[in-house]
């Protein structure tokens, strides 16, 4: 029966995200596998979950083991509290002042690295009647972005000594060049780091949680392991390659049993016969030889396709590659499906993802956008709705 009420608006613009929750899970065991039992694993669904929905993977992580969480900050861990996320949620790069009684509120383990926070830390506790709240404390040991020099933590010390609400429970730092294998600067950070632990212990702090590793040292360097790890995009199916003497390598001892967790498709819009020597898209720099079919799909840089692989990439299309012609528009890209059979508008095209034996990931778009595959996941927006599957 017609009605002249509006109805609650559903996406209905064929491009979309699909996130299997399944290969989410079997990728967070492969890692517990690899590191072993006795090492946690912080799972780091910070930017949404690298693209992929931080709320639905947290909550397909937790009911899979995991039992903590990372995030970039405040904003990122209030919607993992209310969709009832029940796990650790370690704040990695800190906070802002006057978000501090909120955090404890959450029971959020803040990351610290200076006097001030641990101050307003303990105000916030004792203010809230908390007897004990955890905090992680980070030291550069040569990254030089976050992170209490070496030579400061004296000062740290008698702030924590200081602070009767607040204990120790964790001590972190970050790799600036994990997947570089022969880079000496790595194995100075470890020995920085393990420094460190001494002098916490000689102060008496003993933190529980060590975490140094990243996803490439998960995979090339077990001494960064120590009793927790940071895995992120090797949780949704990638990692960045190893080098050695300036060259990329490969190998078995290089490798995680881990897959893509996101492919992201959309349809044909229109099919267009152009005739040879027709300019396309804007800019005309892309020109047809000879008399082309081409595809328009809804799709553009809007969505998050790097322009970058403009007339460079390729999608999939019937079970065959069809490249990217002329420049990524703002909302549509031009394909070529000359000589493919049966090809009609609304049919799926992967932008992302593998099927039929063929595959187009984001290593590629990285590699054709010179970035890496963190970007292009990251870069999947908010207009392109994810669909979560088991």
């Amino acid at each position: 029966m017609a009605t002249t009420e509006i109805a609650k608006r559903t996406a209905t613009r064929p491009t979309w995200a699909e996130v299997s929750l399944g290969i989410l899970q079997q990728n967070f065991r492969a890692v517990q596998r690899h590191v072993g039992s006795a090492v946690n694993i912080c799972a780091i669904v910070k930017a949404d979950a690298y693209g992929h929905g931080a709320v639905e993977c947290a909550r397909a992580l937790e009911h899979e083991g995991a039992r903590w969480f990372g995030v970039t900050s405040l904003d990122e861990a209030i919607p993992l509290r209310e969709a009832g996320v029940r796990g650790r949620i370690l704040l990695m790069t800190g906070f802002w002042r006057g978000e501090e009684e909120e955090i404890v509120r959450l029971k959020l383990t803040p990351t610290v690295w200076e006097t001030g926070q641990i101050a307003l830390f303990e105000k916030a506790a004792t203010a809230l009647g908390v007897a004990a709240h955890p905090v992680h404390l980070k030291v550069d040991t040569g990254m030089g972005r976050l992170g209490v020099a070496p030579e400061d933590l004296p000062q740290i010390c008698s702030a924590l000594k200081s602070s009767p609400h607040l204990i120790l429970e964790g001590l972190s730092t970050h790799l600036a060049a994990s997947e570089v294998l022969d880079e000496p600067s790595v194995q100075r950070q470890l020995k920085c780091f393990e420094d460190v632990r001494r002098l916490l212990h000689q102060e008496g702090f003993d933190p529980p949680l060590l975490h140094a590793a990243n996803t490439g040292a998960v995979i090339s360097r077990p001494e960064s392991w120590n009793t927790m790890v940071r895995p992120g995009i090797a949780l949704y199916g990638y990692f960045l390659p190893f080098e050695r003497a300036g060259r990329e390598i490969s190998g078995r001892d290089l490798r995680l049993q881990v897959k893509p967790a996101l492919t992201w498709k959309t349809r044909i819009l229109s099919l267009r016969d152009m005739r040879a020597n027709q300019a396309l898209g804007y800019g005309g720099i892309y020109v047809t030889k000879a008399p082309a079919r081409i595809a328009v799909l809804p799709v553009g840089y809007a969505d998050g396709l790097n322009r970058k692989i403009s007339s460079q990439g390729r999608v999939i299309v019937r079970e065959h590659y069809a490249p990217i012609v002329g420049r990524i528009s703002m909302d549509l890209t031009l394909v070529d499906v000359t000589g493919l059979p049966g090809v009609s508008v609304g049919d799926e095209v992967v932008l992302l993802g593998a099927t039929d034996g063929l595959c187009v990931d984001a290593r590629e778009h990285a590699a054709l956008a010179d970035t890496v595959a963190y970007e292009i996941l990251c870069g999947i927006s908010k207009r392109v709705p994810r669909r979560h599957i088991p």
